[in-house]
């Protein structure tokens, strides 16, 4: 082969591989899914992985979990500004507050509608903020019990007791689903995992000693629950 036929080939090569590189898509950015709430979403009590890092990992996701122990409705949804630059990013949200706004005034029923009516105002406004130019995906969760629950709470708080914390979960429970009917988000129950579909089944076995915060088992069980991330 002469000199010129070998530079005309190197020539026909080069142009082939700059087309290739040219052409080949730039490797995915990991997809992440960024977690708001309480000390649940945080893994306390657990020492274990909390359900956010479960659920990303099983959709192959990078977890983003910004929740915090003892945040309320209101902590979540004042401290949105400074969490602008993990949600513009985010493929999905995951809500899990509101235990705390109650949690706050157990024990006194003539105020938890007021109290619900103020997670539900909050969580609604934070979902909007973050769907506002966004179309993020947004899934809040409610709760199996916002106090204490299983052995442990019948102990504590006795028959009565189990009853006020049963009504003041519901309304809680009622306020996140409203927030998320009227904001497009996503609501997903956790009281079946927890007490089964008839709500009769002990949860001890999915609690943390201080009856509280999911074990490990309560918080793969959470995890369960949510949808897979869209794709």
């Amino acid at each position: 082969m002469t000199t010129s036929a070998v530079l005309r080939l190197l020539a026909v090569a080069a142009v082939l591989v700059s087309s290739a590189c040219a052409t080949s898509p730039a490797p995915a950015e990991p997809r992440s899914v960024v977690t708001l709430g309480d000390s649940v979403a945080a893994g306390a009590a657990c020492g274990c992985d909390p359900f956010p890092a479960l659920y990303a990992r099983a959709q192959h996701a990078t977890d983003v979990d910004l929740a915090q122990d003892g945040a309320t409705a209101a902590d979540v949804r004042a401290g949105l500004n400074g969490m602008r630059d993990e949600l513009s990013s985010a493929a999905e949200v995951v809500i899990m507050i509101g235990a705390n706004d109650m949690a706050g005034v157990f024990g006194q029923p003539a105020r938890y509608a007021t109290v619900a009516d103020g997670v539900e105002a909050d969580v609604a406004a934070t979902v909007t903020t973050i769907r506002r130019g966004h179309r993020i995906p947004v899934v809040v969760l409610g709760y199996w019990n916002v106090v204490q629950d299983g052995q442990v709470a019948a102990e504590a708080y006795g028959a009565d007791g189990v009853r006020d914390a049963g009504h003041a979960t519901a309304l809680v429970n009622q306020a996140l689903r409203t927030a998320a009917e009227r904001t497009g988000a996503t609501f997903v129950p956790t009281e079946p995992a927890f007490h089964g579909d008839d709500g009769g089944r002990d949860p001890t076995g999915l609690l943390a000693p201080d009856g509280d915060h999911p074990n490990a088992a309560g918080q793969a069980a959470i995890a369960a629950l949510i949808p897979p991330l869209r794709k």
